[in-house]
């Protein structure tokens, strides 16, 4: 392979960093070269994220399982999108591997990806993992942003990996924008970049799948709301670094989005694009997704087919004991989503939610309908609140064993036959022990009128 493009962009991108790096106060990171993460996997293709050094050719080079042949896309990294190309790797079959070698920069990656199952007859329902977390700070965050409390204990993302899950689910704070990046485009875009490149992540972003959605860190400000100006360029970025199946409607921009997997849909919120400041007096058009967005989940929940609904926010939506963000901050929103959930009969609602760096699985009871569950899972990396106040130890919501303060990672996994189909939560801390696990039977997610779905 050629040696890294000397030219003018590839110069001048270097400076840039260079000179974000001097002014923020850290030093950089040394050239990461090729950096790969697996996207979004249908039943038939997979998403390959790349990133390079410098802008340039990217060749990426795969053979699906059961093809004798090669297929093959080259792609131009560019230094207006941070040097960033998504190869699509075609002409799997469901549930199938596809080998692949990406070259460019003067490297070359290896690794295999896959397709998500598909299946006719409940019988022959596969068995499911999804991994989830929140709140991934590095420790060697520049000294004049840091954070009160930094980071550690990052072995936790190759104990996510030794689990093997089918999808990671990033479910906000993956990065955290500092003080000198919030109105800097290229200081925020340098610190994705860092976070991106960070060595321990690496053998994670190839382990599995991932999707993600943000928060306020990887946002803008701390508690930040629909009127950060730069909330366009944090979109941008967003959108840039992760390889979701899509980001929001057209002329609806957003984080926004569906991602089925098997009979599982994974239902991905944005809580910051559209977030009105929470002092504003209550009425309709206070909201923590806003209207449009409203609408919209409510149209894909009417639609969905999957038995199993996990329905993901950075912010928690139920927890009535919390006295920080969340959506009781909306109460006229909340109670359109609580009141629509028992008109529209959803059926199959599991709630995921991070932000709180502890842990905790919430029930909330609800007269002639299954209960509501959600799955807080905080912090991955970020210092963990070890002692959370008397009013979250005391609320009646957490089930019993389940409210940890420390670092964690959840795993929900989805196993048995279609028409038997279980739902375990499980929470593990940073070395991959178990935490907790609390097991749920699809069949009683249902409204008691319901028939199981067509899938």
């Amino acid at each position: 392979m050629p040696r890294r493009p000397d030219t003018p962009s590839a110069r001048l991108a270097a400076l840039r960093l260079a000179l974000v790096a001097a002014v923020g106060g850290f030093a950089p990171l040394a050239a990461a070269g090729l950096v790969v993460m697996h996207g979004y996997a249908d039943v038939t293709s997979a998403l390959v994220w790349i990133q390079s050094d410098a802008p340039g050719p990217i060749r990426v080079t795969w053979r699906a399982e059961g093809d004798s042949g090669e297929r093959t896309a080259t792609l131009d990294a560019r230094a207006e999108r941070e040097n960033v190309v998504v190869a699509r790797l075609t002409g799997l079959s469901p549930g199938a591997r596809a080998s692949y070698v990406v070259e460019g920069d003067g490297e070359r990656r290896e690794g295999t990806a896959r397709a998500q199952p598909h299946w006719r007859d409940a019988k022959d329902a596969a068995d499911i993992t999804i991994a989830i977390g929140s709140c991934a700070l590095l420790e060697d965050d520049d000294p004049r942003g840091r954070a009160a409390h930094p980071g550690g204990e990052h072995g936790i993302f190759d104990a996510i990996a030794a689990r093997q899950p089918d999808v990671m689910l990033w479910l906000g704070d993956n990065v955290y924008l500092r003080r000198p990046d919030l109105y800097d485009p290229a200081a925020m875009a340098a610190r994705h970049k860092r976070q991106r490149g960070f060595g321990a992540l690496q053998r994670l972003l190839a382990a599995t799948s991932h999707v993600a959605i943000w928060d306020d860190h990887d946002y803008g400000p701390n508690d930040a709301d629909g009127s950060y100006p730069l909330k366009g360029e944090a979109l941008r970025l967003f959108t840039l670094y992760w390889a979701n199946a899509s980001f929001g409607l057209p002329g609806l921009p957003g984080i926004f989005g569906a991602a089925p997997y098997g009979d599982v849909d994974l239902v991905l919120l944005d809580n910051r694009y559209y977030r009105s400041h929470p002092k504003l007096p209550d009425g309709p058009d206070k909201g923590m997704f806003g209207a449009a967005q409203m609408a919209w989940l409510e149209n894909v929940l009417l639609g969905a087919r999957g038995r199993v609904k996990l329905v993901a926010g950075g912010s928690q939506f139920w927890n009535a004991a919390s006295r920080y963000e969340g959506l009781y901050q909306y109460p006229s929103e909340q109670k359109r989503l609580a009141d629509f959930l028992l008109a529209a009969r959803i059926d199959g609602l599991v709630f995921l939610s991070g932000d709180r760096h502890f842990g905790a699985l919430l029930r909330v009871d609800r007269p002639g309908a299954y209960p509501l569950h959600e799955f807080t899972s905080s912090p991955l990396t970020s210092r963990p609140w070890e002692k959370p106040d008397a009013a979250e130890r005391e609320n009646p919501q957490v089930v019993a064993g389940t409210l940890v303060g420390r670092r964690q990672f959840g795993l929900i996994r989805v196993t048995g036959p279609g028409d038997d189909r279980r739902v375990a939560l499980e929470s593990y801390d940073s070395a991959g022990a178990l935490l907790w696990r609390h097991e749920l039977r699809a069949v009683d997610l249902r409204f008691p009128s319901s028939r199981p779905s067509a899938r």
